[in-house]
């Protein structure tokens, strides 16, 4: 049975991967030890009451004390700019079974050196990617492959929630492409196929005296190789939360809504076909989901997913980004001479 380690504790780690990994136990008791979670946070010693079910350590060094690599999980929960160098600290102590969060990189070269400490030292990674293990997405697949709605001529994706305050306190984003759009992203070229950018922009968030760079919104269309198209809109200045995606099929429309947060973990499906609505809903926990998966495979050998996803991620965030950094210039430009 694995244990667990996780690297990072602040939203990602704490306030996610802790409470879900209790979920994932009581889901595949003979796949997790009895044993508590242990913890290092490089940044600081988290506060708060100890708890029973997290030990912490001062190091990734007196960690490995703890446990035994051949039968741990490490959760990488630290900001994407550090990942690498994470990444290469824990497979020199002898770990290799890996969960990190998303995105895998922010932009090419990050995600080269990412590549390269994976490649080098034969890390299995799992990228935490629960759209990707959504059972609303399983349906969206089925309905798209089986044919009955015809093909898909475009999809749009709607991902807005309210993150005013870790944006101000600099959560380590850099930009709203690396907030939601990851988990829309990664379910597009799971449903339409790998995709060129057409078309990308984002938006500064701004309170009273106070702005974050490119942390207003980011929206990102796209050109699929198979014909389709498709558009994501992320507003993170929204007063409400939301997770749409529309399917705009030759045979009719297909609605999903996916949760909005870890209190309520049902989605809702809606199609139109034939002039007939059908409306559906259904728990769907997600992340846990993830993460009983990627344990369950780590258990029974090297586990780990197929990066390709993950890794055209982002390398198309990345071309977003340029994009959108160019567009913002010629706005600017166009603003000057008027």
């Amino acid at each position: 049975m694995l244990r667990t380690l996780i690297v990072g504790l602040g939203r990602a780690g704490l306030g996610l991967h802790v409470p879900v990994l209790l979920k994932a136990r009581a889901q595949a008791p003979g796949t997790f030890a009895d044993r508590p979670v242990v913890a290092v946070d490089p940044r600081a010693a988290p506060t708060g009451r100890p708890r029973q079910d997290l030990v912490m350590a001062d190091s990734l060094r007196q960690a490995r004390e703890l446990l035994d690599p051949a039968h741990t999980v490490v959760h990488v929960c630290t900001p994407p700019s550090v990942r690498a160098e994470v990444l290469r600290d824990v497979a020199l102590l002898g770990f290799s079974k890996v969960v990190v969060e998303k995105p895998l990189a922010t932009d090419r070269e990050a995600l080269r050196r990412v590549l390269a400490v994976v490649r080098d030292h034969d890390l299995s990674l799992s990228v935490v990617a629960p759209w990707l293990h959504s059972t609303l997405t399983e349906r969206l697949v089925a309905l798209v492959e089986g044919g009955g709605l015809g093909t898909v001529r475009t999809v749009s994706v709607a991902q807005h929630k309210p993150r005013f305050r870790r944006s101000l306190a600099n959560s380590g984003h850099a930009s709203a492409f690396d907030v939601e759009v990851p988990h829309s992203l990664g379910v597009l070229l799971r449903l339409l196929g790998d995709a060129e950018v057409r078309e990308a922009s984002c938006s500064d968030l701004s309170v009273g005296d106070s702005a974050v760079p490119r942390m207003g919104g980011a929206r990102l269309a796209l050109r699929h190789h198979g014909g389709a198209r498709s558009e994501i809109v992320s507003d993170l200045t929204a007063p409400v939360r939301q997770r749409r995606i529309t399917l705009d099929m030759t045979g009719g429309t297909v609605v999903g809504h996916y949760p909005v947060g870890q209190d309520d973990d049902f989605a809702q499906l809606e199609t139109v076909h034939a002039g007939r609505t059908t409306h559906e809903v259904f728990e769907d926990d997600a992340l846990t989901s993830f993460i009983v998966g990627a344990y369950r495979g780590y258990a029974g050998g090297p586990g780990g997913d197929d990066l390709w996803p993950h890794v055209r991620t982002a390398e198309l965030l990345d071309e977003a980004k340029q994009l959108a950094v160019i567009n913002v210039g010629r706005e600017e430009s166009l603003t000057h001479v008027s």
